[in-house]
């Protein structure tokens, strides 16, 4: 595993956009996989400003995101494609035709699973997967629990997970307790993995993660099987391997 750190918020995020840039410039059809949450918005921010530059061009790329909120349509201001509509694609020159959320309104779950494993099956694999992580090690929604769930499933949303999430709703009752999300297979097979963490927060879940026991208890740890893991977080979220 490689680990690089900027020493704030700014500089972590612009690191990790030079990689995706760096992957996106050497193979400009290239399969990205995509997190949402806090922490990638500066990555995102960064990739925009350099294609007004035109140092970027994302005609080419093909999109995979991480997740979606069941029973939420994409233009529902708290789904993630809304989420990835305002800050990136809308921004830049994508394709929206080969920008793929799993789709929050199929009520049929096993239906709607299938669907997306579908997608990354015929989209040949992600070539860089970008990755946050969640307090209690959750990588896109697998949460903790007695086994890694290895494609795309539906998930119960932790009392944690839904605690974080409340901040962005009018009220606790609208949060939603069931997300599609990609598995750790799925993740697991993309040939890069870009994972960024932020804040003091983040820094003991960072050390059980990447240097603790690999664990469905703690989901990112599955990341140390996998043989190109990038690491790049601020001086707060690796102050405890540092």
């Amino acid at each position: 595993m490689k680990i690089y750190v900027g020493e704030d918020y700014k500089e972590m995020s612009r690191k990790a956009a030079n990689i995706m840039s760096a992957q996106i410039i050497l193979k400009p059809d290239s399969v990205i996989g995509l997190a949402t949450g806090s922490t990638p918005i500066g990555i995102y921010d960064q990739l925009v400003k350099w294609y007004e530059k035109g140092d970027l061009d994302f005609s080419n790329v093909v999109s995979i995101n991480l997740d979606e909120y069941k029973g939420l349509s994409g233009d529902n201001d708290q789904s993630y494609r809304y989420f990835m509509n305002k800050h990136l694609f809308d921004r830049i020159n994508i394709d929206k035709n080969k920008t793929y959320v799993p789709d929050g309104l199929e009520q049929d779950s096993y239906k709607a699973c299938q669907q997306y494993n579908n997608i990354i099956e015929k989209s040949g694999g992600i070539d860089m997967q970008l990755l946050g992580l969640g307090h209690n090690g959750h990588i896109g929604f697998n949460e903790p629990g007695e086994a890694f769930e290895k494609e795309t499933h539906c998930v119960n949303l932790t009392k944690s997970t839904i605690e974080a999430n409340k901040r962005f709703f009018e009220r606790e009752e609208d949060v939603p307790k069931q997300a599609y999300t990609m598995g750790i297979k799925s993740i697991m097979q993309a040939k890069k993995i870009l994972i960024v963490v932020s804040g003091k927060g983040k820094a003991d879940i960072v050390k059980k993660a990447f240097f603790g026991p690999v664990t469905p208890e703690v989901p990112a740890s599955v990341l140390q099987l996998h043989n190109d893991v990038t690491l790049v977080g601020d001086r707060d979220a690796l102050c405890e391997i540092l």
